[in-house]
């Protein structure tokens, strides 16, 4: 009996302690941020929408296959690897990579298991669309126009705030560097022959 009046005291304080924390919030002076016109606060550990470098990408497809929601789709004409010399990815064209954030947990599993570490969580925290189709980012399409990433559409008019101009001019200068290298991965290039180790050095020695 003592011990069944002991949890009916700890259910209520349970309740009381949570309708506290409510009745805090409840009548706390309410904070209006006139967004998009002001920036938004976020947590500097915060995950963003993706950023891709498609010229190290392989399409292995390891964040295809760990995805928890199955929302990113991979696509390639042949085999590709990474080329150490250069740093990018040879081989056969990369044809597809999209995300569909319709369903995206921003868990960044995908970021996680990537071996080329061509994928990363972004700083980009807005990609309001009119139609569900619009929020399969097409990643091969944005790397034809130089982009590495997704742009909110309120983002590409000729009139945006400040703030919204210098994190989109961020974007293009943190791109520009790659756009060939982007444009290049497109395509099937070929992969650098291995060179030979001394063991597979041919001898020009006359035989005895």
């Amino acid at each position: 009996m003592g011990e069944y009046l002991h949890d009916i005291r700890r259910a209520f304080g349970s309740i009381l302690l949570g309708l506290g924390v409510t009745l805090r919030y409840c009548f706390a002076k309410t904070i209006t941020r006139q967004y998009p016109e002001v920036p938004p606060t976020v947590h500097p550990a915060w995950r963003g929408f993706h950023w891709i470098e498609p010229e190290r990408c392989i399409a292995c497809e390891g964040c295809a296959k760990i995805c928890p929601v199955e929302c990113i789709a991979v696509g390639r004409s042949k085999p590709r690897r990474l080329d150490k010399a250069s740093g990018l990815a040879v081989g056969g064209a990369l044809l597809r990579y999209e995300i569909d954030y319709g369903k995206c947990l921003l868990c960044g599993l995908c970021v996680e298991v990537c071996p080329t570490s061509c994928l990363h969580m972004g700083d980009n925290h807005d990609l309001s669309c009119y139609r569900r189709v619009d929020c399969v980012a097409d990643f091969v399409a944005w790397a034809r126009q130089g982009h590495q990433t997704p742009q909110p559409l309120w983002m590409s008019g000729p009139t945006v705030p400040v703030w919204a101009e210098a994190r989109r001019r961020a974007w293009e200068d943190r791109a520009a560097p790659r756009r060939e290298a982007m444009l290049g991965t497109l395509r099937e290039t070929a992969v650098p022959s291995a060179k030979p180790t001394s063991k597979e050095t041919p001898s020009h020695q006359d035989p005895t």
